[in-house]
């Protein structure tokens, strides 16, 4: 039987680094879709950073893959990572809560432990990855408000569309590791992104009008941030925790994601942090704690 695959301290350091990035992005992303559309927001994050990584790729001198099967597996992986989630999720948000959408995203590691331990025989569900992931999605939905899940309605085409988002994250993740894993993590990303780039750019044109440059210094910083942090940056580390971690702990960042964007909405924009928050991070960490196994291996030694 295969070893399992497990976080070391260092894939858990680039995982919560990962989830801060990203838990950050949600307020970058506000900002920008104040002037611009969600696909063309969309253009943007994956084009700019296409260009980001390529110019990484260029300054190393990393060789490009040439065999027509990689360059598939890229199509495919930006479609299921970044096409499919991002415009389901953008037009799931223009008519549920955002506290439901929280909530329903923090599925994405449940999906994704799922699914990896179908697919990977080294990333098993055993009764500690349950139970870990069960109580850190029960301290995410705990942290933002019980009361959104009273909200969820399985006839609801925008509930339904974000939780088809995150089953595509979850699918992305273990196509990432089956088919991108043997890449450096600068080309699996600029790959995906340039793929993601060729169908956003032409369908953010079609629907929302041509990609607009003109646009506000609070716009062009919010787009810088979640281009070059959330994606281009975010990808790399991405690859890395894939690398190391497998499909199904990678994806345990989003649990993580919303507990930082909570946080940051009560430093940057003074939103009341309720006491209910601080019970779900309880819980999340708890949940964390029996993912990792370390601490309860060294009081079951003592």
């Amino acid at each position: 039987m295969a070893p399992q695959k497990s976080l070391s301290a260092r894939a858990w350091v680039e995982l919560i680094l990962l989830s801060a990035i990203w838990g950050g992005s949600f307020l970058s992303i506000r900002v920008a879709l104040d002037e611009i559309g969600p696909l063309t927001s969309v253009a943007h994050r994956t084009g700019w950073a296409m260009l980001i990584l390529w110019a990484v790729i260029l300054t190393r001198r990393l060789p490009l893959p040439k065999d027509l099967k990689t360059w598939a597996a890229f199509a495919v992986m930006g479609c299921l990572n970044n096409v499919i989630p991002f415009t389901l999720m953008a037009w799931g948000q223009l008519y549920i809560e955002t506290g439901l959408t929280s909530i329903l995203n923090a599925a994405t590691a449940i999906f994704g432990v799922i699914i990896a331990a179908i697919i990977f025989a080294d990333e098993r569900l055993t009764a500690t990855r349950a139970i870990g992931v069960t109580l850190g999605f029960l301290g995410v939905a705990t942290a933002i408000g019980l009361e959104n899940l009273l909200n969820f309605d399985i006839r609801s085409m925008a509930q339904l569309a974000v939780i088809g988002g995150t089953i595509s994250y979850a699918f992305a993740g273990a196509w990432a590791r089956a088919k991108l894993s043997h890449l450096p993590p600068q080309m699996a990303a600029a790959g995906m992104l340039t793929a993601s780039s060729l169908i956003m750019i032409p369908v953010a044109w079609v629907f929302e009008g041509p990609i607009s440059f003109d646009l506000q210094t609070d716009t062009w910083i919010a787009i810088a941030y979640y281009a070059i942090a959330a994606t281009a940056l975010a990808y790399l580390l991405y690859y890395r925790v894939l690398a190391t971690a497998g499909s199904g702990n990678l994806l345990l960042c989003t649990l993580l994601i919303a507990p930082v964007a909570i946080i940051l909405g009560a430093i940057v924009r003074d939103e009341v942090l309720p006491t209910q928050a601080f019970v779900g991070f309880g819980l999340l960490a708890l949940g964390l704690i029996i993912l990792d196994g370390r601490l309860l291996a060294k009081l079951r030694a003592h």
